[in-house]
């Protein structure tokens, strides 16, 4: 940038900052240390002419401004600490399907593309006997109540805006056919109804919502879901780590994106995939 041209900003940035703090030039000599001629220069000179790096630094301090915003190294006016902040952040997880957070994530992003990587398998498109086995008393409402706001869920997948893809490792579909691991105990005619159900609605939804199975030997991902350019959450199992920075969306995105180039099959195949899986007694 063109050191008149980088001034020029500097006074335009200082001052929006000033009104915007609802700070007086006399204020902001104070709070600096200068005097109020300087501060005065700072606004009003046109020779190309810039403050010292103490004086801005001052001045960022005293507006509560990134310096580099001042003098033109970045369109991002909150400094580095508060930038991170609204980056990335902690929110509590309920381990529960009936997360009201999540819910309002969804409704936050109606008209984006939604991509989302499972914990196990997707809460929206459980049976009910599938909810009560696994969450039982830790949804923190009744189950009942869980299965219902369940329900509402599946209504927002049938929108007319919805566009919704769902990546899941082709592993964790083939253990919950077997009743292995994680699903130990859930009776073989529950997995069956289960898998009928996803073909179902698979079959149902498309295009809508996709379904894709990638191989975990292949490509690994933590539970992700990415609600369009808005914000991405990683799900840690207490809480959700959520990036609301446009490149890390954009990363977790192009990581999503990935998963889907892996899948064995496109997500129109996949209905008949599950209906010729086998559910051992």
């Amino acid at each position: 940038m063109d050191k008149r041209d980088r001034s020029r900003l500097f006074r335009d940035r200082l001052a929006s900052a000033m009104q915007a703090a609802g700070i007086t030039k006399s204020a902001l000599a104070r709070e600096t240390g200068a005097d109020r001629s300087t501060v005065s220069l700072a606004l009003s000179a046109e020779d190309g002419r810039l403050p010292n790096a103490q004086f801005a630094a001052e001045c960022a301090s005293a507006l509560t401004v990134s310096c580099d915003w001042l003098l033109g190294l970045t369109d991002r006016r909150e400094r580095g600490a508060d930038v991170l902040q609204a980056a990335i952040r902690m929110e509590e997880a309920a381990r529960a399907p009936s997360d009201e957070r999540i819910f309002r994530w969804h409704e936050e992003a109606r008209g984006y593309k939604i991509r989302h990587v499972p914990a196990t398998l997707p809460d929206m498109l459980k049976s009910e006997a599938v909810l009560r086995f696994e969450y039982g008393d830790f949804v923190g409402r009744t189950s009942d109540q869980a299965i219902a706001d369940m329900r509402d869920r599946l209504a927002y997948l049938r929108a007319p805006d919805t566009d919704y893809e769902i990546a899941m490792p082709l592993d964790t579909l083939e253990g919950f056919a077997a009743g292995e691991g994680y699903w130990r105990g859930l009776a073989a005619h529950e997995r069956r109804a289960q898998l009928k159900r996803f073909a179902e609605l698979t079959d149902e939804l498309y295009p809508s919502l996709r379904l894709y199975l990638f191989d975990r030997k292949k490509v690994f991902s933590a539970p992700v879901t990415i609600f369009g350019p808005l914000q991405a959450s990683v799900y840690v199992g207490r809480f959700y780590l959520v990036f609301s920075e446009r490149r890390q969306v954009l990363e977790l995105t192009r990581h999503f994106d990935g998963l889907v180039r892996e899948a064995d099959f496109e997500a129109k195949q996949t209905p008949r995939f599950i209906e010729a899986m086998s559910v051992p007694d």
